[in-house]
């Protein structure tokens, strides 16, 4: 019965559930319970408390605590701070006593209409280089990686063996040979980890060289309409127009009189750059970069408003838009599968179950009376007055009120989303009726990503 059942396999180890087996088997057999006997029971024979294997409390010593190159400036700045990863982000600036909600707004509207200034230390760093690295990553990632031209950049995804989201970042590539990758901030181990189990167990004969540099660079996001004349006020030693600098192009450059790597990428929509600098003399650079946006309007922002700016373009978060059951598909991201390649992952898209129709998928939802910002989390259902167990269609992955287009937004996944655009659907808040929430399309704010290519 143990061998068949796996009866007393779970954190028991057949303290409880073995009895009733026992028990269940017993009357099948007909015979007394001491007759058919128990298994052979393993420690902890007797029950033991979770206070015996606690250990002592040691308050914030707990976790690692990891720290940006510029993190003594946010502390001066006032800025509260969130932990992600075990770094701790500046969550927000509050000025003159504002709160969460007011200064969010602030720094929101700063990077729509001036410009604003983020500490993006935090991203996983890895340098990928060798005779074999193109090779290597066309495996890995699901997109053309060979096509890639030096000096240009690529939204890049990579999947686990299930075929499901595993994490996302942009790539650069820096050499016929050498490849800059980013990963999420909490991602970044892993990933390392996950090339590393490839490139020395399963694929050793590539000749392939992986190097961590998250904390030896940081990375300084400069985002909004103004930020070329910003950088041009510093002092750049390369044109940053748009046709000698294009949108997602790379180039190393010297910036203020510092020799820097510049990104011409945006994870606000906005036209903006992110400067990758020696973690040594990054708060220098940061500096430079607050005295001399004075003159444009700059504000500081922190990890608060960089969600509500990706959510108002409908970018996604791996971890928080995704839940390890998500497809690129279930995403909208279908262009970025190659169909010319084999990649780590693609086979399992091809299951029955990944091609179901019912799928869960991204979509964006308005809330019907333009105020009312939904919790993160919050089921939704298809229709009201159902009897309770109520069945779920799906949940709200990410949801803020926009300043800048004066009504909340939310992003959702949704069972067939993508063919339901219009549809009312409700959401189960924890008081109250059902609140009747409309499907739309995920981007909410410049669909056409216009304003990042000027």
């Amino acid at each position: 019965v143990k061998r068949y059942t796996a009866l007393g396999f779970g954190t028991d180890q057949g303290k409880l559930g073995n009895i009733n087996g026992l028990a269940v088997l017993a009357d099948i057999l007909g015979e007394p319970i001491p007759e058919v006997g128990t298994t052979t029971f393993r420690p902890a024979y007797t029950p033991v408390s979770f206070g015996v294997g606690a250990g002592e409390s040691i308050g914030p010593l707990y976790d690692p605590v990891r720290k940006t190159a510029l993190h003594e400036w946010h502390e001066a700045a006032g800025a509260p701070m969130e932990v992600v990863g075990q770094w701790h982000r500046p969550w927000y600036f509050p000025r003159d006593g504002e709160d969460l909600h007011a200064a969010v707004a602030r720094e929101c509207l700063a990077v729509r209409n001036a410009v604003g200034a983020m500490d993006a230390s935090t991203l996983g760093k890895i340098d990928a280089r060798g005779p074999d690295v193109v090779e290597f990553l066309e495996r890995i990632y699901t997109h053309n990686v060979g096509r890639m031209k030096v000096g240009r950049c690529a939204y890049g995804i990579m999947l686990g063996e299930d075929g499901m989201l595993m994490d996302d970042g942009v790539m650069a590539r820096l050499g016929e040979h050498r490849f800059y990758l980013t990963t999420t901030t909490g991602g970044a181990a892993n990933v390392l980890g996950w090339l590393e189990k490839w490139l020395q167990t399963e694929w050793p004969e590539l000749k392939v060289y992986l190097t961590s540099l998250t904390e030896h660079y940081s990375t300084i996001a400069v985002a909004g309409p103004n930020s070329r004349r910003l950088l041009e006020s510093l002092g750049c030693d390369i044109p940053l127009d748009k046709e000698s600098f294009p949108f997602m192009a790379v180039r190393p450059t010297v910036l203020a009189g510092m020799r820097v790597t510049l990104f011409r990428v945006s994870f606000s929509g906005e036209l903006a750059f992110e400067i990758n600098i020696d973690s040594n003399i990054a708060l220098a650079m940061w500096q430079r970069v607050m005295e001399a946006g004075q003159a444009f309007d700059i504000a500081p922002y922190g990890t608060e408003t960089m969600h509500v700016l990706r959510a108002e373009k409908g970018f996604i978060i791996v971890g928080q838009d995704t839940d390890g059951s998500v497809t690129p598909v279930d995403l909208g991201m279908d262009w970025l599968l190659s169909k010319e390649k084999d990649f780590l992952g693609k086979r399992s898209l091809r299951r029955p179950d990944c091609l179901r129709e019912d799928r869960k998928q991204l979509v964006g939802l308005l809330s019907s009376d333009d105020r009312t910002v939904l919790p993160e989390g919050t089921q939704l259902i298809e229709k009201t007055g159902e009897p309770s167990p109520v069945p779920m269609c799906g949940h709200v992955t990410s949801s803020y009120h926009s300043d800048c287009l004066g009504y909340p937004v939310a992003l959702a996944l949704v069972t067939g989303g993508r063919s339901r655009k219009d549809e009312t659907i409700y959401a189960a808040l924890p008081e109250g009726d059902p609140f009747p929430v409309q499907i739309v399309a995920p981007t909410f704010y410049d669909p056409r990503g216009r304003r990042q290519h000027v």
